[in-house]
């Protein structure tokens, strides 16, 4: 199993085109935890701000996309791509592992999450929101923020994304390939 796991994409057509090509080729699925197209008034836009052109290297991938509302999509965005932006979370069960995907501008605390965790019997918790990487375990829970694959709010400024293979999160600098975290289920 492969699972390739990106949030914030913000409008940013190469931040996903570089994620797909060199992260998540032969993955099995794609989570995106949302802020897919659109860059919101408090982000930039570098000179990769295509949201037309993400939109068609989303609808045209070939590995299937599972996609959480972010507080910057909205319905006009949804009606571009051809696959549905879930809301208030995305509930995906893959190989006997239950994942929440939500976006985390609803859901920000840790007693929060623990709580939605808890209750939904979730085996990882993925959320996006604060373009920052998070990757722990806390009771049955892995949470996991794989941070932005395009506007890093680091303090290194690396963008990332995150793949779950052979049970094991791997959090990576896009750029480099760095892996930067690493936690087995």
């Amino acid at each position: 199993m492969k699972i390739g796991i990106i949030s914030d994409t913000h409008g940013h057509e190469m931040a996903w085109a570089h994620a797909c090509e060199r992260f998540f080729k032969g993955a099995d699925l794609i989570l995106h935890a949302g802020d897919v197209l659109y860059h919101g008034p408090r982000n930039p836009m570098k000179a990769d701000y295509n949201p037309a052109g993400l939109v068609a290297r989303i609808n045209s991938c070939d590995i299937p996309v599972v996609i959480a509302k972010g507080n910057c999509d909205s319905s006009v965005d949804a009606s571009c791509l051809d696959l549905p932006i879930e809301a208030p979370y995305a509930y995906v069960v893959w190989e006997g592992l239950r994942i929440i995907v939500t976006h985390g501008d609803a859901v920000m605390s840790d007693a929060e999450k623990d709580a939605m965790a808890k209750h939904l019997k979730a085996d990882l918790f993925i959320s996006g929101h604060i373009h920052q990487t998070v990757l722990e375990k806390r009771g049955a829970t892995v949470f996991l923020n794989p941070g932005s694959a395009a506007l890093s709010k680091r303090a290194d400024g690396r963008n990332t994304v995150a793949v779950l293979e052979d049970g094991t999160i791997r959090i990576f600098d896009i750029d480099t390939g760095d892996v930067l975290h690493e936690l087995a289920l």
